[in-house]
C-alpha cells in the first residue's frame, strides 16, 4: 500500500533531528498524473485550498465580485485592515453588515495585524477570522438567490451539522452548488463531507484532484469564471492571503502562477501552462508545506530567488539561525 513519504528534513546544527512525511503530486495539462510521491489517489480534505472552487460555485450562481473582492472571497486572509474593509464592502453590497457573519470569533492570523488589532482595544471577532471573506461571499450569493441565511434557533445537530436553512449546512442550496463546482473542477466525486474550522462544509477529494483543479484554473481563459478567479489571485495576491505571507510572495514572483494554502499543511498551485501541484504534509505542520512546494517547483525547472528562499524554513537557537527545514533530497533529487 502506498504511504506518505519523507519530503522534508529537520536539520539543526548539521544534525538531522526529524522528518516531515507527506504526499505531493504534479498533474499534466490534460489532468493526468505527471509525477508523484506518497498518497495521491485517496480521499483527503483540501481545507482552505478548496476556496477557489467554492468561489466558482458562487460565481456560477449570481455572486457579482471581481478583482480584489473576488480574491478575498477565495482567501484565508491575514486580518489586515484592508481585508476587514473588503469584507465589509462585500456585505454592504447586499445591504448587510458584519453581524451577518457566522464565522467563529478569532484574532487575525498575522502577528502584526493581531497586535495592531489588540492595541486598538479589540478582542476576538468573527470578521478577523481568516475565512470571513469567503463567508461574506457566501452570504452575498444567498441574498442574490433569495436563499435563507440562518436557522432562527441557529441549531446544530449532535454530529456538528447546521440546520438545513443555515448557509453553512451541506443541505443548503448554496453548499450543493459549491459541491458541484468542486466535483467539476477536480474531475471526480466528493467522497466525504465534514465541518471545516470556519463551520462551513469541507469536501474530500484526492490530492490529484486538487492539483487538477488548480491546473484547470491557472490555464483558463480570462473571460471564463475559472480564469477570473485565478486572475484575481494573481492581480491581488495580498487580498488572497496577506501582505507578509509566503503564498503572496510566490504568486508575485512566478508569472502565471496561482496558489492557495490550507490548514493541516495543504498547499496547491496551478501554472499558466495547465500543470497543477498539490502538497499534503501528514503531520499538518505548516513550516514544511512551503518548503515542499518550492522544491517541487525547482524540480519542474523554475528558478527564482523567492523559490530558493522558500526551500529553507529557518530554525533558531539562542536568537540566531542554527538550521532549517529543507527538502529531502531523495524525494526531489
Amino acid at each position: 500500500m502506498t504511504e506518505p513519504v519523507i519530503l522534508a528534513d529537520v536539520v539543526r546544527s548539521g544534525f538531522v533531528e526529524g522528518h516531515h512525511r507527506g504526499s505531493v503530486v504534479v498533474t499534466a495539462p490534460d489532468g493526468s498524473v505527471e509525477w508523484s510521491a506518497g498518497v495521491t489517489d485517496q480521499p483527503m480534505f483540501p481545507r482552505s485550498s478548496n476556496k477557489p472552487m467554492q468561489a466558482l460555485g458562487m460565481l456560477r450562481h449570481g455572486l457579482e465580485l471581481d478583482g480584489d473582492l473576488l480574491a478575498l472571497a477565495g482567501a484565508s486572509h491575514s486580518g489586515e485592515a484592508f481585508h476587514l474593509d473588503g469584507v465589509r464592502r462585500i456585505l454592504a453590497g447586499v445591504g448587510l453588515d458584519e453581524s451577518a457573519l457566522r464565522t467563529p470569533a478569532q484574532y487575525p492570523i498575522d502577528e502584526q495585524a493581531r497586535d495592531e488589532w489588540v492595541r486598538a482595544g479589540h478582542g476576538i471577532d468573527p470578521i478577523t477570522m481568516n475565512c470571513s471573506g469567503k463567508h461574506a461571499a457566501m452570504i452575498a450569493t444567498c441574498v442574490a438567490n433569495g436563499w435563507p441565511l440562518h436557522d432562527d434557533a441557529r441549531a446544530k445537530s449532535p454530529d456538528g451539522v447546521w440546520g438545513s436553512n443555515d448557509y453553512r449546512s451541506p443541505e443548503h442550496p448554496l453548499q450543493k452548488v459549491i459541491r458541484t463546482a468542486v466535483e467539476d473542477s477536480a474531475g471526480e466525486k466528493v467522497s466525504y463531507v465534514a465541518v471545516d474550522g470556519c463551520g462551513a462544509p469541507i469536501l474530500a477529494i484526492s490530492l490529484a484532484g486538487l492539483a487538477r483543479s488548480f491546473g484547470l484554473f491557472a490555464s483558463a481563459a480570462p473571460d471564463t469564471l475559472e480564469g477570473r478567479i485565478a486572475d484575481a489571485f494573481r492581480s491581488f495576491p495580498d487580498y488572497a492571503s496577506g501582505s507578509r505571507r509566503d503564498e503572496s510572495a510566490l504568486i508575485r514572483a512566478i508569472p502565471g502562477l496561482f496558489s492557495k494554502a490550507g490548514a493541516e499543511s495543504v498547499y496547491a498551485a496551478g501554472l499558466a501552462g495547465g500543470r497543477g501541484i498539490a502538497v499534503k504534509i501528514e503531520d499538518g505542520t505548516p513550516r514544511a508545506r512551503a518548503v515542499v512546494m518550492a522544491a517541487t517547483l525547482q524540480r519542474l525547472g523554475f528558478d527564482h530567488e523567492v523559490i530558493t528562499s522558500q526551500t529553507q524554513s529557518p530554525l533558531y537557537g539562542g536568537g540566531i539561525q542554527v538550521g532549517s527545514v529543507q527538502p529531502h533530497q531523495a524525494a526531489f533529487g
